[in-house]
């Protein structure tokens, strides 16, 4: 074990008394040049990346042993390089070293040239993944252009935005607030996917004129760029894009407004919208990407067809209904989501449905050509699924159905979603008389856990206990 010493040369010195190493013997070791370690230990070098990762295993520890004292030995016993600071930032990010990135950044950014170029290593690390070290770059570049009304601000608040969303409903609202501030400050192509996670977390907080509002600026712009691309002759190779085609845009645009109609009641609406997103006739780029997002959206819209006659109240087109989705296994939960809603409203008896797709319930995971679902709008569905699944029940005559009001409400908690909290705290109330003791007392645990949440936002939260 090395004690805690000042510098990493220091450590090295003590650590070739202890072994009884010269400097030649443990070059070899490390695998570096004996003239080099040397110069290195003198402190007439500075210590290189590549130079502390062979000095660490040469001594077998962990490789992010010295990483607080290199952030030392980069601002304090040199100069600060970028040539080895770049890649130390890298690789602590990769190592979970938030402490040393954090450190790196602050001191950096006392300087402010290097904004530039900790926002270009900020963008890499998005791109692997590496979120949490991400949003430390993100947030210290944007702070210190807080007064510039520079597009790398925007994107950075763009990335913070995505970075934030999570399943706590409240939470999320306040990113999106946050970032609509920067929407317009954007590349037309970012603007356009900003635009898109907007929907989705509208969506999910059922703000329906919100989401018609952004599907109708969504679909301007797409239509816009879509056309200039069309009939211009200029190259595009160095244009930034969207994450997917424009086309999907435009249709994603149509379908959000169908959704917008669906949820107002407006069946009729929703169908026009249908027939704009499943015509495919206008489009002219014709490779792979757009023919499987044709093909997606013609398969949303034979469904959705066959959907809005069932939610409109037509029984007889639930069978077809039913048989359509029943062959595509990642459409099912949010099917049998909607089944169930028109059930409770028209009184309809849908067990051998249930039975028939009794897998999917609950809800675990649901996938498209498209990856996952949204995160924010399936996490939402579900609880509103048990909700609507505890009411069926309840009204069959069911006591499982209180198990399913107390699912919802655990879930809804969760996410913070007041609305379902509300929904399941009525039902609730209206059928406590069919609970059992054990079923009150979690009752009880959840409200009490509600009250706490909204508490700690501030937020009166009246008594039901």
């Amino acid at each position: 074990m090395i004690p805690t010493t000042a510098t990493i040369r220091d450590a090295l010195a003590m650590y070739l008394s202890q072994q009884g190493m010269s400097i030649h013997q443990f070059a070899r070791q490390a695998g570096i040049n004996s003239g080099t370690l040397s110069r290195v230990i003198k402190g007439q070098q500075p210590i290189a990346m590549n130079h502390l990762e062979r000095i660490t295993k040469g001594m077998d520890l962990p490789e992010d042993h010295f990483y607080s004292l290199y952030v030392d030995e980069c601002f304090y016993y040199s100069s600060p390089t970028w040539r080895r600071l770049r890649p130390f930032l890298v690789r602590s990010a990769e190592l979970g070293r938030l402490d040393c990135v954090e450190q790196v950044v602050q001191n950096l950014l006392e300087n402010l040239t290097y904004a530039p170029m900790l926002f270009e290593v900020a963008e890499g690390l998005f791109q692997e993944g590496l979120w949490q070290a991400a949003a430390l770059l993100y947030k210290n570049v944007s702070a210190s252009e807080k007064y510039q009304n520079s597009e790398r601000l925007a994107v950075c608040q763009f990335r913070l935005f995505r970075i934030a969303l999570g399943d706590d409903q409240t939470q999320n609202l306040q990113a999106a607030l946050i970032f609509e501030c920067y929407l317009d400050r954007l590349d037309e192509a970012d603007q356009i996917d900003g635009i898109k996670y907007l929907i989705n977390v509208y969506y999910s907080l059922h703000k329906w004129d919100k989401v018609d509002k952004l599907a109708q600026e969504m679909l301007h712009l797409a239509t816009l760029r879509y056309d200039l691309q069309r009939h211009s002759n200029r190259k595009q190779s160095n244009e930034k894009n969207p994450e997917k085609p424009l086309c999907f845009y435009i249709f994603y645009s149509h379908l959000m407004r169908a959704s917008v109609c669906e949820e107002h009641g407006d069946y009729k609406s929703a169908l026009k919208f249908v027939a704009l997103y499943t015509d495919a006739s206008w489009i002219q780029k014709d490779d792979e990407e757009a023919k499987r997002t044709v093909v997606q959206f013609q398969e949303w819209g034979t469904a959705n067809t066959l959907l809005y006659l069932v939610m409109s109240g037509q029984r007889d087109a639930l069978s077809e209904y039913v048989e359509h989705i029943s062959s595509q296994r990642n459409e099912i939960f949010v099917a049998l989501y909607n089944i169930l809603t028109s059930a409770n409203r028209y009184d309809w008896n849908v067990d051998h449905i249930l039975e028939r797709f009794a897998d999917y319930i609950p809800y675990r995971i649901n996938l498209t050509e498209f990856g996952e679902y949204n995160q924010q709008i399936m996490v939402d569905q579900h609880a509103r699924f048990l909700v609507e699944l505890a009411s069926y029940n309840l009204h069959n005559n069911r006591m499982e159905g209180i198990n399913f009001i107390l699912q919802s409400l655990e879930s809804s908690a969760r996410i913070n979603n007041e609305s379902n909290i509300i929904k399941c705290i009525d039902l609730f109330e209206w059928h406590r008389h069919l609970a059992d003791e054990a079923q009150k007392q979690q009752y009880k645990l959840l409200i009490r856990e509600v009250q706490d949440l909204h508490e700690k936002k501030n937020h009166y939260a009246p008594s039901f206990l």
